[in-house]
């Protein structure tokens, strides 16, 4: 009799143990997905900068040996920026003004990357203090993130549905606020990819069907800062003509000294790739370039380059993150 009860409340421990789903089994499906050869992705990104929204098409497409191809289309001018890495290297291009630049980098691997997969797993993975939960259906992940670049994001709240796709990352500052969201439309881990999809070349001639830039011909007026270092001002500003356009340079001087260029985007007559050192940086309404010491970007027609010896990335970027977007031409 002793041993007919013992067994069955074995049989009763055992069945209820397989029957419950946990977050360690959830990770490694994910993870089983994840890891296969290739992933194709669509969804929206919203970044939140102060009372700026800022709203992206986001297209992202995966083959192993680390090609990846990543649109990422601004829905309020319809600017399409795409970084691209294959074994030549990372580039972020911009097809309506015909150019790409180029750098060897450790991206995506360096920080966290809400519309990249492997990137949001490896964040799941790597923070032992994650915490997880099942609600209506989805299972939610809160984890800390990696931004070295925006002291401002500092967790994320990830939501998977039932069926083991991500469905919503929030990332958020230390209030709680979500500064980006990335929902997801639509995941497919079984994708065909042409030949040359991931070459450069095919980029640039699959871009350029649906993109095509108003040129600048003049700066109105200089665009400022909102944002300055303490004891730092503006104390030089010079106009010049280029060819096509104009240059404005602005010279800040005090404990934090930059120096701050602004000139009229032009499209070159053939495509231009521009080797540089730095990192892909989503800066707002753009995708920028930021190195150790500066940053550089285009928006509303105009082009940027910050540049300072003392300021470091953080500063670089809140400081372009306080220059309007709106571009001002004649």
């Amino acid at each position: 009799m002793k041993k007919t009860i013992f067994f069955l409340i074995l049989i009763v421990i055992l069945l209820t143990g397989c029957g419950k789903y946990n977050e360690n089994d959830l990770i490694s499906d994910l993870d089983k997905k994840i890891s296969k050869s290739s992933y194709y992705l669509e969804g929206n990104l919203e970044i939140v900068n102060n009372d700026n929204v800022y709203n992206y098409e986001v297209k992202v497409s995966y083959k192993k040996d680390n090609n990846y191809r990543v649109s990422l289309l601004n829905k309020s001018n319809n600017h399409e920026q795409i970084i691209l890495k294959n074994s030549e290297g990372v580039f972020v291009v911009t097809p309506a003004l015909n150019k790409s630049f180029k750098f060897q980098s450790d991206w995506p691997y360096n920080n966290s990357q809400v519309y990249l997969l492997q990137s949001v797993l490896n964040d799941i993975k790597n923070d032992d203090k994650r915490q997880f939960k099942s609600k209506n259906g989805n299972f939610i992940f809160n984890t800390e993130v990696n931004y070295p670049n925006n002291r401002k994001l500092v967790s994320q709240e990830i939501v998977i549905s039932k069926n083991h796709k991500f469905d919503k990352i929030k990332v958020l500052d230390e209030n709680g606020i979500a500064l980006m969201t990335m929902d997801f439309k639509k995941i497919d881990f079984t994708p065909t990819f042409k030949k040359n999809y991931f070459e450069l070349n095919t980029v640039m001639e699959s871009a350029k069907v649906d993109n095509t830039t108003k040129e600048v011909d003049s700066l109105e007026d200089s665009i400022y800062p909102l944002v300055l270092p303490t004891g730092t001002k503006l104390t030089n500003e010079e106009k010049v003509k280029k060819d096509k356009g104009e240059r404005v340079i602005l010279t800040f001087d005090g404990e934090k000294p930059f120096l701050l260029v602004e000139e009229t985007a032009n499209a070159a007559d053939d495509f231009t790739i521009i080797p540089t050192s730095g990192e892909p940086y989503i800066l707002q309404d753009t995708i920028g370039v930021l190195a150790d010491n500066s940053l550089t970007w285009s928006s509303g027609g105009i082009e940027y380059y910050m540049v300072s010896d003392v300021l470091n990335q953080n500063e670089l970027v809140e400081i372009a993150s306080s220059i309007s977007s709106l571009p001002t031409m004649k």
